[in-house]
């Protein structure tokens, strides 16, 4: 199971990384095209767009994954550990509910555009709307994780919110 998901883990560092450089060079090209030769081409803006929708919403998974999302723990330090983990239970809890929300968000949009294309490109504008699905169930996932192992495997709350690097475990490795 562990090896599953560091290879779906990896897979989307590489899309994060493959988006980025797609932006990247779609736009640089378009900013020269438009300077030398007074036209640029409409497709790379779409696809561009299209990237850097990606690129955020699975960098979002990637940073929820590794505890990199905003945080404030003053608090949270300064509660004994019992109050700590009802206040982390209770933010896993809320995380599971607005993923539920933003999914069934995402699925009556991407319902909605089904049948509607971009103009330059032609691709299906569900595409954009689908990013929200996909960010949703996996943050969902990831919550519905780190309250497993809150509840069942008693990791203390300390632990849990610590930033993960890339040299450390990763999130479902006592799952095994």
């Amino acid at each position: 199971m562990k090896k599953i998901l560091d290879t779906l883990f990896r897979g989307v560092e590489i899309l994060i990384a493959f988006f980025l450089a797609v932006m990247i060079i779609l736009v640089f090209m378009n900013v020269v095209f438009r300077y030398l030769f007074s036209r640029g081409f409409a497709w790379s803006e779409e696809i561009a767009r299209l990237c850097f929708i990606y690129l955020v919403y699975l960098g979002s998974i990637g940073a929820m994954r590794d505890n990199r999302h905003l945080l404030i723990d003053s608090v949270l330090n300064r509660v004994p550990p019992v109050c700590q983990k009802i206040i982390y239970a209770l933010v896993q809890a809320g995380i599971i509910w607005l993923m539920v929300i933003l999914t069934q968000g995402s699925w009556g949009l991407v319902l909605q555009n089904l049948n509607d294309n971009w103009v330059a490109t032609k691709f299906p504008t569900f595409l954009v709307y689908a990013s929200g699905l996909i960010t949703g169930i996996a943050i969902g996932i990831i919550a519905l994780a780190n309250l497993f192992r809150l509840l069942i495997l008693k990791m203390p709350v300390s632990e849990l919110i610590a930033i993960r690097d890339d040299s450390e475990e990763p999130l479902f490795a006592q799952i095994e």
